[in-house]
């Protein structure tokens, strides 16, 4: 009867810890993400082509970044 009493407390015990241990303290949703940068040497390999989108000159293959896209240089002469 005794042996029964043990095993059902370590049961129990296992139980709770298995709970403790499962349950997530942080919140994937409560946590800001940061938006990944590009190095250096990654922009300069990852141009982008006409027409893409871009925030600046150094981002395009023509490096021409006009109204937030790349853009084609035009010589008028």
């Amino acid at each position: 009867m005794q042996c029964l009493k043990v095993i059902a407390v370590l049961l129990l015990c296992a139980a709770l810890l298995s709970q403790i241990h499962c349950a997530s303290l942080h919140h994937p949703s409560s946590h800001l993400t940061r938006q990944r940068r590009m190095t250096p040497f990654w922009r300069g390999i990852c141009l982008r082509p006409i027409g893409a989108i871009c925030r600046d000159d150094s981002e395009c293959v023509s490096r021409l970044c006009r109204r937030n896209h790349c853009s084609v240089r035009f010589s008028r002469a």
